[in-house]
């Protein structure tokens, strides 16, 4: 979005004012991207479609996305179809850029959840469903790429069915011919509704046909199974179907409008985005049942009426404009300059892919790009009392990858932790931090590839390369064995010299004790005023002990010692403390500790045995299994598992679950590591240190 134009703003749909908003979400490769460029052709918004493929299409313009051939953040495009006003979120298809899908289905009216014709693939629709219903957004379900399905449409809805919870409603049934090679391919549709039979066209709005006869046992069965679904939630309707009585199409119109705006029910349309077949009955569709800007609001308990109120659901940070605020409006009306809620309004854009042209003003129901409102982030509202926190707005999903990054150039240090703040706040399910167990700055994110466009993002828009690797492991190393040691620390410099003399027992202690000191000094053979020295040099020896790395759950007691009137001192005594401690560790017969922690993997339920013996692969115990909770087919398995061997588990977990598979982790104990692997790890530390 760098190109800035003026722009005259344009009505709302006349008689109301508002403008409906609706999101593009589906897997990824589903087509949601030719889909849009489709609608945007119908609509005349383009006066040619692009192609993703070539680089040439209005979504997926991001020059990370162009380079992927993936869809990494969200696409807006506004246009007008037969007088009304309507923005289009073409959301991205991969959980890894899931946050971005969820924010775009926040703010809309309704929703076009897109999908293959693939009942094997239909897995990967769960994630998006689930958030849908669960946030009564009416949707539709477009069965896409329909010119080349393989699957009957019966069985494709009922494939579908077994993921919702809504009660599909088939809006058409296709009109299929035979190719001569022993297939067939869709020609057409018939629509339900209206009992009109319709032929494809490459290009262009479909033309009407006289029904195909071998069509209608079909179209009868269809459009009774249509009728019947309705008639749940109207007993008029159920009455005539009782009664043998044909229903007026006005009532089924009515039914199916009111019943898809309460989310009872979820419309199945057909077509093929990058053909258009289909898009002018989906634009249609949505035209009659999508419902406005005021009971979306209703639904979200969000302020529709008075002043000015608009949500933040997406930051993004240009090179010229600075920093920009997708927000919806919900109540009232913007201009630009103006001040709200303290806060002033700079210029006012409208996004359309990655070109934003100005418009001075931004009614209820538009979405529109703010100009320089710093204090505005994602998933807050300003209004006139403020900025405050929306309270449904999707919460970041917990990371699940992560790199340790370092700046290729050092000089870039200050620069890139400004990137990264950018970086984070455009998308807040990435994250980053220093660890200070292993002195390594991490990023963090959903998966491989999201950190990868991250790391694109800081060399292309903000001129910082960096180098990544995996992160290390914070192992620690513990003893099984005591000793009693004497250590002495004398040095004669000329005037005063340096003396110190302890007597220490080291001792093993349960794990997760940590570090416990014990004075046991009597008799004043250590003076009290050198004892915290003497903890304090063992503290400082701690931090890596004989195997290069932090030592734990030990007890050090301190029984005896002896000092000088002149010479001793704090830090004489601290580095007796140390001499204690290098002499002693050796003899306690020192062991690696390696981060155990639980796992959660989050799966469908057909993946589970794959999943288990994945875990069991990477040296996991497996502590059962239960259905995953509020989620139908899906399972929960947990384990306790090596930190060691999760870096890179959530690429093999999304490789058997269809790409929709995660996880979250907690920190269980730490276990004891012996044999070559801690062998191996010790060596690579001493190499790294030497380094």
């Amino acid at each position: 979005m760098n190109d800035i134009k003026s722009e005259p703003i344009t009505g709302g749909r006349p008689g109301s004012g508002a403008h409906r908003v609706v999101a593009l979400c589906g897997p990824y490769l589903s087509g949601k991207t030719s889909l849009l460029e489709s609608i945007l052709y119908a609509t005349g918004a383009i006066g040619r479609r692009g192609s993703t493929r070539a680089g040439t299409s209005i979504g997926d313009g991001a020059a990370e996305s162009r380079k992927r051939g993936m869809g990494t953040e969200i696409n807006v495009a506004s246009v007008e179809y037969l007088g009304d006003q309507w923005t289009f979120l073409d959301a991205p298809g991969s959980i890894e850029f899931q946050h971005d899908a969820f924010a775009a289905l926040s703010v809309c009216d309704a929703a076009v959840l897109v999908c293959e014709p693939a009942p094997d693939r239909l897995v990967a629709l769960t994630p998006l469903l689930k958030y849908i219903e669960d946030r009564r957004i009416p949707h539709v379900i477009f069965v896409n790429k329909i010119d080349s399905a393989e699957v009957r449409v019966r069985d494709m809805l009922a494939a579908l069915q077994a993921v919702s919870a809504r009660k599909l409603v088939l809006r058409q049934v296709p009109i299929r011919r035979p190719t001569g090679d022993g297939g067939d391919e869709t020609v057409g549709y018939v629509d339900l509704v209206s009992e009109r039979a319709y032929r494809y066209k490459t290009s262009g709005a479909s033309d009407l046909i006289e029904m195909p006869a071998e069509i209608l046992p079909r179209e009868t069965e269809a459009r009774r199974e249509m009728l019947e679904a309705l008639s749940e939630f109207d007993d008029t309707l159920l009455e005539q179907l009782i009664e043998d009585i044909a229903p007026e199409k006005s009532l089924i119109y009515r039914d199916m409008h009111d019943e898809f705006g309460a989310d009872q029910i979820a419309p199945v349309l057909l077509g093929a985005g990058d053909r258009e077949n289909g898009v002018r009955r989906l634009l249609k569709a949505l035209r009659h049942d999508t419902p406005f800007v005021d009971v979306t609001a209703q639904r979200r308990l969000l302020p529709s009426d008075g002043g000015p109120a608009v949500e933040c659901f997406k930051v993004l940070h240009q090179a010229h404009a600075g920093k920009l605020s997708l927000c919806r409006v919900w109540s009232g009306s913007l201009n630009e300059g103006q001040t709200v809620g303290g806060q002033r309004v700079g210029t006012l854009l409208r996004p359309f892919g990655q070109r934003l042209d100005k418009i001075p003003t931004a009614r209820a129901g538009e979405i529109v790009a703010l100009a320089k409102v710093d204090a505005l982030a994602a998933g807050q509202t300003l209004s006139g009392a403020g900025i405050a926190a929306t309270e449904d707005f999707p919460a970041a999903e917990a990371p699940v990858f992560a790199l340790s990054m370092v700046a290729k150039n050092r000089n870039d240090e200050v620069k890139m932790s400004g990137a990264l703040h950018k970086i984070v706040e455009e998308d807040p399910s990435l994250s980053f931090e220093p660890r200070a167990e292993t002195h390594e700055l991490l990023i963090k994110g959903q998966g491989e590839m999201h950190l990868k466009v991250a790391i694109d993002k800081l060399a292309g828009r903000y001129n910082v390369a960096v180098d990544t690797t995996t992160p290390r492991v914070a192992y620690r190393e513990t003893i099984q064995g005591g000793t009693q040691q004497h250590a002495r620390y004398k040095r004669q410099t000329g005037g005063h010299g340096q003396f110190a003399d302890i007597k220490v027992e080291v001792k093993p202690l349960p794990r997760g004790s940590g570090f416990r000191f014990v004075d046991k000094i009597v008799g004043g053979v250590v003076p009290r005023n050198f004892i915290p020295a003497v903890e304090e040099g063992l503290i400082d020896y701690l931090k890596e002990g004989p195997l290069g790395q932090p030592v734990v759950d030990l007890e050090v007691t301190l029984f005896d010692g002896q000092f000088h009137a002149v010479d001793s001192s704090e830090m004489s005594f601290k580095m007796a403390a140390r001499i204690a401690m290098t002499e002693a560790m050796p003899k306690c017969r020192p062991v690696l500790l390696e981060p155990i922690l639980k796992v959660t993997v989050s799966a469908p339920s057909e993946a589970t045995p794959r999943i288990q013996r994945l875990i069991s692969g990477r040296r996991g115990q497996l502590l059962g299994f239960d259905a995953r909770p509020g989620w139908n087919g899906w399972d929960e398995v947990t384990a306790l598992m090596p930190e060691a061997e999760i870096a890179d588990m959530i690429v093999e977990i999304r490789s058997v679950t269809q790409g929709v598979g995660t996880f979250r982790t907690e920190f269980d104990h730490l276990q004891e590591l012996v044999g070559r692997t801690a062998e191996r790890i010790v060596e690579e530390t001493k190499k790294r240190a030497a380094a």
